[in-house]
């Protein structure tokens, strides 16, 4: 990260261009390469870019849409020292884009710090990813990676050594304190974790990495992907989000307020008052949540934005047993059966994003929602302390055994027509 001149920073990291990018609303990363000479122009007046050749509400008669390149996010690619990438926000006649998805979450970013002591959101994103061979053909990468059951196998995660380690040591190189790397739950699936930081620093580092990841996969013979369910029979890809929220983030005394100390009066079930404090999450922490709950529907929309992400949140199980992502409004403990879980003290996963997801529109959704919990005081509804996947039922005026037994077929009748992924799902998400 730097604060001043980009002009300053190619001098003194030997830096011969710049990636100048930007994100689109679906997520499409678009970039041009800067030779550093000129990328004080480019850092004052921005790099001039037509809306309409991108995913926006606009028109070919729209003015050219300048992008700024930020220097607190510029990233020297650890596989080619001699450029740089920056992400860059959007202006239209010197008047910031509302519509970019960066824009959007700076403006939600700015609404956090005008509230209460000025709240500051960090966060953690996991990002799942299959390894895929580079045929015609959709197939993982790995032959020999065919168990039922291979979420964190040793041997398919070090058949792909060589790929994870690169990503863990650029990911070291560049200061991102990587912690760990797995085999997900799908056969051919991964997922490697970095640490939690401010959440535009964490959407810039999200965008960044899918970038990484790609093309390290591709320098070893591979494919990666994204999509949020590439195999109908695996666990999908997912983008599962870690939250808190601190306060005077820039001094010593920086605190989360998400945390609550428990106290030996305090007990393992405070359900009855719906309070999460035996939990270690303080009451801002569930008035947070509680914006979630509520802005539930809306969120699906954002954070689960193609066609093929549907098939992840269906609930149907997978060849392990379980498809791991939500398809219920509800949260719980440490439990990674409901839409939120609060695996410890101080923070809480929201586990609905699939791989899809716009890194941007992530974080400015969740700020979103979560500070309205709060400017509302919104109440935290019970926390389900049960199996996800198999909600106890409503008891319904028509009786159970209807209601049951009419969801089953409906639901049936649902997945037999999601069972099949389409040419169109692939020609249009793999690659996202």
């Amino acid at each position: 990260m730097v604060t001043g001149e980009l002009e300053t920073y190619a001098a003194e990291h030997g830096v011969k261009f710049f990636l100048v990018s930007y994100v689109d609303l679906l997520g499409v990363v678009r970039s041009k390469l800067v030779p550093s000479a000129h990328i004080g122009t480019m850092q004052r007046v921005g790099a001039g870019f037509a809306g309409f050749a991108a995913h926006f509400n606009m028109t070919a008669a729209d003015p050219d849409m300048m992008a700024k390149p930020d220097p607190s996010s510029v990233i020297k690619l650890p596989w080619n020292d001699k450029v740089a990438w920056v992400a860059s926000d959007l202006y239209m006649n010197d008047t910031p884009v509302q519509q970019s998805p960066r824009e959007v979450l700076k403006n939600q970013i700015a609404r956090a710090a005008e509230m209460g002591p000025g709240y500051h959101m960090k966060t953690g994103v996991e990002c799942e990813f299959f390894l895929l061979k580079k045929s015609s053909e959709i197939e993982i990468a790995d032959s020999k990676d065919d168990a039922d059951k291979p979420c964190y196998e040793q041997g398919a995660l070090m058949r792909h050594y060589t790929v994870i380690s690169e990503l863990l040591e650029y990911m070291e190189t560049l200061g991102w304190e990587p912690y760990q790397a797995d085999h997900e739950d799908a056969n051919g699936q991964f997922e490697l974790n970095w640490a939690y930081d401010d959440c535009l620093k964490t959407a810039d580092r999200h965008t960044f990495f899918k970038f990484m990841t790609k093309t390290v996969a591709e320098k070893h013979g591979f494919r990666a992907t994204f999509m949020p369910k590439p195999f109908v029979d695996k666990t999908g890809n997912g983008a599962h989000c870690h939250v808190s929220v601190w306060k005077d983030v820039n001094s010593p005394c920086s605190t989360n307020l998400f945390d609550a100390p428990l106290s030996p009066s305090t007990t393992t079930d405070n359900n009855n008052d719906h309070s999460n404090q035996a939990l270690g999450l303080s009451v801002l922490g569930d008035q947070f949540m509680a914006g979630i709950l509520h802005n539930a529907q809306a969120l699906v929309a954002l954070l689960n934005p193609t066609v093929n992400s549907y098939k992840r949140i269906d609930g149907r199980p997978t060849t392990s047993g379980t498809p791991w992502a939500p398809f219920t409004v509800s949260y719980t403990g440490n439990n990674r059966t409901h839409l939120l879980r609060i695996p410890d003290g101080g923070r809480f996963e929201l586990r609905l994003a699939d791989g899809a997801v716009n890194p941007y529109l992530l974080q400015a959704a969740i700020l979103a929602s979560g500070l309205h919990g709060i400017r509302e005081n919104l109440p935290i509804p019970p926390r389900c302390d049960w199996n996800g996947f198999f909600p106890p039922p409503n008891i319904p005026a028509l009786g159970n055994d209807f209601i049951d037994s009419y969801l089953f077929v409906q639901r049936q009748q649902w997945r037999s027509y999601t069972s099949h992924l389409s040419k169109w799902e692939l020609d249009n998400t793999l690659d996202c």
